[in-house]
């Protein structure tokens, strides 16, 4: 089963293995998240980066604030 989390990750239901370029097995989990935002500092397995971040304001967004601005 595949589920997809609106702004987060990739949810593989399985049994699940991934294998590296290397070679790598990763399969020690029934259900794996794949990073789907590129922030993941294991990737391409998620670490939960996503969470608490908000994407860079796209050019001409109507109303987009700065992300430096506290609302």
């Amino acid at each position: 089963m595949v589920r997809i989390v609106p702004g987060g990750p990739i949810l593989l239901a399985g049994p699940v293995e991934v294998a590296y370029d290397g070679g790598t097995v990763y399969s020690d989990r029934f259900v794996v998240a794949i990073c789907a935002c590129r922030r993941s500092r294991i990737y391409p397995l998620c670490d939960t980066s996503h969470r608490g971040r908000r994407p860079p304001a796209r050019r001409g967004d109507a109303g987009a604030s700065s992300p430096c601005r506290e609302s």
